[in-house]
């Protein structure tokens, strides 16, 4: 397992960071402002320079200096706003982090709606995405192929051995501040809005111009169309021979109009981020790692001598002279040169050559992002463990709490869950409102889910077997699908239980169970899901008001145990450990509630508290 336990307090580094960074970009501010001073001096004194000459006896070579000076700070001006702009990206990256280490970052990040299916198992019980999301307080990504990438890792469980070298990607990255700071620099330039699969699909497009002789014949075409008009503005040539050469130009060009269009089109898709991902490349070639996930990711990008950042920055003057022909200066000698033509061949060329390569390359800047989000999390919370992988079914953690949770108020129980007896295959759960049931369920989930994605979890240890994780926490009615609650809960069930049949062992987390009907019914039917779940291998933890469902831990197998949460009223007041225990709850505290919001209690319903907590 990997050692992610730095010496150092992020806290206090992120602190040191913003201010260093923020200084050298005000610094670098300073410094643009003085230049812009000098620049605009030396502007100045080349027009003065240039007027005296023309009406006094001054030689233009007087010109020569400032305009050299000039030029100069130009250049230097530019180089002091792009320093400003990498302090300025990255003082922002450390103020963001300290948000997350505050506890503010909700609704400052990518939140990741959209990216997981409406009926996805485990999703939205668990609160994976939207604001103040798990997804947002882990994605620190800014392209979307990144985005993507690490939105899979936890839709989709991984293998152990996977998980296993996501880990030491993650323990290698997680010091490596001055790596993670360079890396959002470079994409906090384009801030990309890459569409998502535009790049791999425009890449594996079939090829619709080729034959190296009919782009030739276009070259020389345009290259004759230009002598002769040339030849006819400056040296009185016949135009007849110009007119000629322009009709043969134009019908050779129609007779590929069609194909060539929708190459330019087409190439519009996947253009505005290349320059973008060309600065993303050349960092990991810069790069090198010990990790084998993360060698094996270099490797992909290393064949031979070919550089991607600079096939890439290829492709972008062929992109930016597409570009240019809409200006209406340029069209004329785009038109004189079948410039489109030409420039259409060039983007193809590139597609046949390396077509295949882009995907591959992006597919790189996928993992590695979200590589480096996961190390983001890891530095940030020095606490947290990595997982350990058994080949037996069970699920142990200790001190287990929620990320989500902040340190205070992030009260940590141990689950032991295993198929071998004496440890219980479920637990079943009873305790009041608010006590910290759904909380432990969610906690359980998140854990798994975070486990297999190859990231750190919050526990003092957590050990796991291949798991399929499967909830019922939060669902809703649809008017739309004229479906209710309960019904929703039903498939929801229905789905829980399928995934029971696949070939890793359920983990199953069931809130209320069946809460929307009746008291025997919700018995029953909890009790017939719990055995096929049991039955099927499946691990789990159930929770429930209705204390009659705790005879289902005594069927004498040992395969489900009664835990509990409970609180204390004292002085109109409730208050609860969050603290799990042994056995079933003895008291709820609904009507407290009720009476604590001003609610009239017949004193005769206390029975009904007792039966139904």
């Amino acid at each position: 397992m990997p050692d992610t336990s730095p010496q150092t307090d992020p806290r206090a580094v992120y602190e040191e960071r913003l201010a260093e960074r923020t200084r050298l970009a005000d610094a670098a501010a300073a410094r643009a402002t003085r230049i812009s001073n000098w620049r605009l001096g030396a502007f100045l004194v080349t027009v003065g320079l240039f007027l005296a000459s023309l009406g006094w006896n001054l030689t233009a070579h007087a010109l020569w200096l400032p305009l050299a000076a000039f030029v100069v700070l130009v250049i230097r001006h530019a180089g002091a706003a792009a320093e400003e702009r990498r302090a300025r990206a990255a003082a922002s990256l450390y103020a963001q982090g300290l948000r997350r280490l505050d506890g503010t970052w909700a609704g400052h990040g990518r939140a990741g709606e959209g990216l997981a299916a409406e009926r996805h198992p485990y999703a939205g019980d668990l609160d994976l995405f939207g604001r103040g999301s798990v997804f947002e307080l882990l994605c620190t990504v800014r392209t979307q192929v990144g985005e993507r990438r690490l939105a899979d890792w936890l839709l989709a469980p991984a293998a152990p051995e996977t998980a296993r070298a996501r880990q030491a990607a993650v323990a290698e990255l997680a010091p490596q501040l001055d790596w993670r700071e360079q890396l959002a620099y470079v994409e906090d330039v384009g801030r990309s809005a890459f569409e998502r699969g535009a790049a791999q699909a425009w890449a594996r497009e079939p090829v619709r111009l080729t034959g190296r002789a009919r782009l030739w014949c276009h070259r020389v075409l345009g290259v004759i169309s230009t002598v002769l008009l040339v030849g006819w503005l400056g040296f009185d040539w016949k135009p007849l021979w110009m007119v000629l050469a322009f009709v043969v130009q134009y019908v050779f060009a129609a007779l590929e109009r069609a194909d060539v269009q929708t190459v330019l089109d087409d190439a519009d898709r996947p253009a505005q981020d290349l320059a973008l991902i060309a600065r993303i490349l050349e960092q990991l070639e810069a790069s090198s790692f010990e990790a084998p996930h993360l060698a094996t990711q270099l490797a992909r990008l290393r064949s031979g001598n070919a550089r991607p950042s600079q096939d890439i920055r290829r492709l972008v003057r062929v992109m930016d002279l597409v570009d240019a022909r809409r200006n209406q200066i340029f069209l004329p000698i785009s038109w004189l040169l079948s410039l489109g033509t030409q420039l259409a061949y060039a983007l193809e060329s590139w597609r046949a050559e390396h077509g295949e390569a882009l995907s591959t390359w992006l597919d790189v800047i996928a993992e590695t992002e979200a590589l480096a989000s996961l190390a983001t999390y890891a530095f940030e919370h020095p606490d947290d463990v990595f997982p350990e992988f058994a080949s037996e079914t069970c699920l142990r953690a200790e001190g287990l709490g929620h990320p989500l949770l902040a340190s205070d108020d992030n009260v940590r129980n141990d689950v032991d869950l295993a198929l071998e007896r004496p440890t219980p295959q479920a637990l079943l759960i009873s305790g009041s409102n608010m006590s910290g049931k759904s909380t432990l369920l969610r906690s359980v989930g998140v854990a798994a889910v975070m486990a297999f994605a190859g990231a750190p979890v919050r526990a003092r240890a957590l050990t796991l077997s291949p798991l399929a994780v499967g909830a019922s926490i939060q669902l809703h009615d649809s008017l739309q699908e004229g479906a209710s609650r309960f019904y929703a809960e039903i498939e929801r069930l229905r789905q829980v239980v399928d995934l029971s049949a696949q070939s890793a062992p359920a983990l199953f987390l069931l809130d209320e169970v069946l809460h929307g009907t009746n008291s025997q019914d919700r018995r029953v039917g909890a009790a017939a899901v719990v055995r096929t779940l049991l039955e099927a291998g499946a691990l789990g933890l159930v929770t429930t008001h209705d204390l009659a469902l705790a005879a289902i831990a005594e069927d004498g197998t040992g395969r489900v145990r009664n835990m509990h949460f409970e609180d204390q009223v004292a002085d109109g007041r409730i208050a609860f450990d969050y603290t799990l225990r042994p056995g079933v709850v003895q008291r709820g505290n609904a009507l407290a509630l009720m009476r604590m919001v001003g609610l009239e209690v017949d004193e005769l319903s206390e029975s009904a508290e007792d039966a139904d907590i």
